[in-house]
Order: structure tokens, then C-alpha cells, then sequence
């Protein structure tokens, strides 16, 4: 990898495919990278899998030379990485980088290290790409933290930890977990790489059971929804000031509302960036569906008409509070529907044997609140019900995260569909203004011809 520190500051634009006799003639004057390539599909998924994607890359530092950053990497084996690392990425059947990774990776991998803000919609192979990074960076020999992983949630950071160790296969690699539950009292952790939730881990910091004095790298995983949500992110930074200094610090997350634009670029100073455009942050290949309810209970008696389509693969329902997941889940159950409820106020144990029921396919129907609305991917998923239409914790419509709900179907570029339910005008100005903020459409299926509906549907969910 090329020493980023000899690369000179300036401002070029130039196609992520062009020549090298074209780059060779690029001037000072043009100032990013953007490109049109269509999008890989998923670093979990089939690499194959294409969607129309614009990725702009915008680099802190650029030089035209073959051996810049600036070049993309257009197989694994160009990144210069360990054989042992090289069998565990193959042996995941990953035949080329998506790319997200094609542009990512050898930014995240040049040396001196560099910061990183990337944003990319899941399914596209950012998890991999950090933790392929995670496992380039850490020294074997060293039996200390070298690299943390914050997620927002529990159930991300164990599917994370699966990828690590999956990925890490056939290296010395040795990972822990920092979230609840996780280290017995009075325990120290002894691992190269640390995956953990903010509150846990700023908790083993302060009992020195999680020192930090060897971290070389620190990523945020759903980046956006750490340093958004009040408590997370002023954990989330006090976290980065703690962390040593030449630690180097990445962001990913699908989306970065404005509000936090700002302060990713504080978290992250002199950062490589990777954005989608605005209008590439729709979920291609999910069909949505809104269906007008009378009223509350209306509202329930529809949810069990639909229960027959949401055992065709596997459905999400998504709620807004805990005991309304409660309530249906029990409601659903009393009426002989297989139903199982998850949230963030559960025991730990309990969470972690519903989520891996779910991607076993033992349970079929799951309803949660936006515990899992983030970052999880279960293919099998393809229908997402929204119950509540996402607020934000003003109370105001949240389009991203009902980006996020939505992008649990459809995964790898599979098909798959969500329905919205609104039961009365405040509901449905709710799912009016994310269609709007998002420009997409939410196509109404009439709730008083269930033929008509089901068939309109059934041919969603083919």
C-alpha cells in the first residue's frame, strides 16, 4: 500500500475507470471522484448480484500515481493481504469486491492510516469491508485490544462477531464481545478485537477490564444512529477521546441526515469520504404497499389476515414501543398464529435464543421495535409490516429509519415488499411525508377485498 503522508493535497475530478495514461494527465484543478458503476451486492450475499449505483468518493489526500489509494481494487488479491486472511475471504465465496469494497478497501488499508465516513446501503458489503480492515490492522503476536467495533445494539454485534470469525477463519485472530452479559465479573478481555454497544464497553473501560492503550483502529458500525440518539453518542465520543493517539477511526452507516453530517467530520477530521447520492438511498427492489385501516383494532384484524403471506419466507413487524410488541405478539399467539416478540428491555439470554431461532428459520414471524431495524440480514426475510409508522424522538416522521425497517427484505437483490398500515389522518400524513421526503411510492392494497389484496401481494412477495 501506498504512504498516504507523501501524497500531495488537491483538487482533481476523475472516473474511478479511467486509463492510466488519463490519470497521468489529471491537474490540480478537478476536486473529486464519482463514478456510475453498477453496485455489487452484498459482502454477506452474492457478489454478483447488480443494482444501478452512483458512489462519490471524495479523497483527504490524492496522488497519480498506480500506487495512490486513488487506485480502486478490482480483486482481494490486489490489496496485498495475508494468505491465511485471503483463504477465509474466498472460502466466504467472494469472488471480487463489491463496490462499496472496491473503492473502500484500499483506503482503508494504506498506510499511514487514514480516517473514514462511508456511506452505503446494506446488503452492499460494508461489513465485510471493515472487518477486513479490522483483521489487516491488529498484530497476532500482541494479546491486546487492538480494534473495537461499536454497534448500536446487541443483535448487530453478534451478527458482526460472525463475519469476524467466519472472515478470521484460517488467521490467529482472537475476538471478543463487549456487550451485556458478556464477561464474567471481575474478567479482563484479552482479544486482538473487540465488538461491543457503547454503554457496555464504556462500562469496561471505567473497571480497566478493557484497556486501550494498544487500539489501532475504532469503527462505528449504523454510525449515524450513535451519534443521533441521545445517551449513544455522547458515549460514542467520549469513547474517541479515550482512544489513543494515530488511531485511526471509521464510519459506516446507510444514511447520514444532515444533523449529523457535521459531527462525523469532527469524529473523524481529515476523513476519505464515500456517499451515496441522496437519491440513491431508495431501496431498490422492495415493493411498498400502504393499507388504510378504519381504526385501531381494525388495524389488528388486518395484521391476522396477513398472516398466511407472512409465512411464504419469513416476516419483521415493526412497532414503536415494547409492549405493544408485547400485546399483538400475545393477541396473535391467543389465536393460533406462531408468533415471537424481541426487544431491548429482554433478558440477554432470551435475546439472543429469538434472534437465532429467527435466521434459522425455526420462527417465521417476528415482531420487534427498531431494535433490529438496523443492519441485520436474514435472507430469507421478505416482507416488513409497519405496524407504527417511524418517528423520530422529536415525533416527527423518520424516513431513515424507515429506509432501514424496510431494507431488512429484499436482501442480495432478492425480491421482497412492505406495508404500511395507517389507521387514522395523523398516521397517514406520517406515510405521506416519508414517500415525499423519499420520492418513492407507496402503492395502497384495499382492505375490504382481501382477494384483491392477497393476489396483489402474493405477486409482491414472487
Amino acid at each position: 500500500m501506498a504512504d498516504s503522508s507523501l501524497l500531495p493535497r488537491g483538487k482533481f475530478s476523475i472516473s474511478l475507470d479511467d486509463s492510466a495514461d488519463e490519470i497521468d494527465a489529471v491537474t490540480d484543478n478537478v476536486n473529486k471522484l464519482s463514478t456510475n458503476d453498477a453496485a455489487a451486492a452484498a459482502a454477506e450475499g452474492d457478489m454478483n448480484s447488480e443494482a444501478e449505483q452512483e458512489v462519490e468518493v471524495r479523497l483527504a489526500d490524492l496522488q497519480a500515481d498506480p500506487n495512490s489509494p486513488l487506485y480502486s481494487a478490482k480483486s482481494f488479491d490486489s490489496l496485498g493481504l495475508h494468505e491465511n486472511l485471503l483463504k477465509g475471504v474466498y472460502e466466504m465465496k467472494f469472488t471480487k469486491p463489491s463496490k462499496i469494497q472496491e473503492r473502500a478497501l484500499p483506503l482503508l488499508l494504506a498506510n499511514p492510516p487514514r480516517n473514514m465516513i462511508g456511506q452505503s446501503q446494506s446488503g452492499t458489503g460494508k461489513t465485510a469491508a471493515f472487518v477486513l480492515t479490522m483483521l489487516s490492522r491488529v498484530d497476532y503476536d500482541v494479546m491486546k485490544p487492538q480494534a473495537l467495533c461499536l454497534a448500536p445494539s446487541r443483535e448487530l454485534a453478534r451478527q458482526i462477531m460472525e463475519v469476524v470469525q467466519q472472515m478470521g477463519k484460517y488467521t490467529p485472530v482472537k475476538a471478543a464481545y463487549a456487550i451485556k452479559d458478556s464477561l464474567e465479573k471481575g474478567g479482563k478481555i484479552d482479544a486482538h478485537i473487540v465488538i461491543g454497544t457503547p454503554g457496555t464497553v464504556t462500562d469496561l473501560i471505567r473497571k480497566r477490564a478493557l484497556p486501550l492503550s494498544d487500539m489501532k483502529l475504532m469503527v462505528l458500525d449504523e454510525a449515524d444512529n450513535m451519534l443521533d440518539q441521545q445517551g449513544l453518542g455522547d458515549q460514542t465520543v467520549r469513547l474517541k477521546n479515550q482512544m489513543p493517539k494515530g488511531c485511526q477511526f471509521v464510519l459506516f452507516s446507510a444514511t447520514f441526515p444532515e444533523n449529523v453530517q457535521t459531527f462525523t467530520k469532527r469524529f473523524a477530521p481529515e476523513a476519505n469520504e464515500i456517499r451515496l447520492k441522496a437519491t440513491e438511498l431508495t431501496v431498490e427492489g422492495i415493493k411498498q404497499f400502504y393499507m388504510d385501516c378504519k381504526n385501531e383494532e381494525h388495524r389488528f384484524e388486518v395484521l391476522s389476515e396477513l398472516y398466511s403471506l407472512m409465512t411464504v419466507g419469513q416476516s419483521i413487524i415493526f412497532v414503536r414501543r415494547r409492549d405493544t410488541a408485547e400485546k399483538i405478539a400475545q393477541r396473535m399467539t391467543k389465536d393460533g398464529h406462531a408468533i415471537v416478540f424481541l426487544h431491548g428491555q429482554m433478558d440477554s439470554a432470551e435475546r439472543d435464543r429469538v434472534m437465532d431461532d429467527f435466521r434459522k428459520g425455526d420462527i417465521k414471524v417476528l415482531i420487534t421495535t427498531n431494535v433490529i431495524a438496523r443492519g441485520i440480514d436474514i435472507q430469507q426475510v421478505n416482507l416488513v409490516i409497519n405496524y407504527d409508522i417511524p418517528l423520530d424522538g422529536d415525533g416527527r416522521p423518520d424516513p431513515e429509519t424507515y429506509l432501514h425497517r424496510i431494507g431488512r427484505t429484499g436482501r442480495f437483490g432478492r425480491t421482497g415488499a412492505s406495508v404500511n398500515f395507517v389507521h387514522d389522518r395523523k398516521s397517514n400524513e406520517q406515510m405521506e411525508a416519508i414517500q415525499n421526503a423519499l420520492g418513492c411510492d407507496i402503492i395502497k392494497v384495499p382492505t375490504d377485498d382481501w382477494e384483491d389484496a392477497r393476489k396483489i401481494l402474493k405477486k409482491a412477495l414472487k
